[in-house]
């Protein structure tokens, strides 16, 4: 975890995609350690991290699919108040700024949000699992894959 660990040192305000959430929760063995140093990077006092609600919303599909409200709750109480993470919903500047990124890299409008959120908020990197993402030149896009 050499790599992460160096691509976070270079960083004190990074975007977070969905997926780093999502390996994180369902314990995915592949990745629940990478994930789990984010967290841990994200609660030291001089870092902090953006995602965008789009992430929540992404995040409680399947609790709500399988009429599970606990495991809702659970989501809200321990990522709602995760130290250092700002929840940001979209107004018109990153509407705006999704709509450019689409039209000049093709993403999908969730990544577009994605990345909208990081560059609005003033990240000045992202971390993902989609290379895709990688086409939008201002942010460093951290993919997991890579970062191992």
């Amino acid at each position: 975890m050499i790599p992460l660990r160096a691509f976070l040192k270079r960083h004190r305000r990074i975007a977070l995609d969905t997926s780093i959430f999502i390996y994180y929760l369902e314990a995915n063995p592949a990745y629940v350690d990478m994930a789990g140093e984010v967290f841990t990077w994200l609660e030291g006092s001089s870092n902090t991290a953006v995602t965008s609600s789009i992430t929540m919303t992404e995040l409680l599909v399947q609790p709500y699919r399988d009429a599970n409200e606990p495991l809702v709750n659970q989501y809200y109480a321990l990522f709602s108040l995760f130290p250092n993470l700002e929840w940001v919903a979209p107004d018109l500047a990153i509407a705006d700024t999704a709509a450019r990124i689409r039209a000049h890299h093709r993403l999908r409008t969730p990544d577009a949000l994605q990345a909208a959120t990081a560059i609005c908020r003033g990240a000045t990197a992202m971390l993902t699992n989609d290379p895709d993402l990688a086409s939008v030149p201002e942010v460093e896009v951290g993919i997991l894959d890579k970062l191992r």
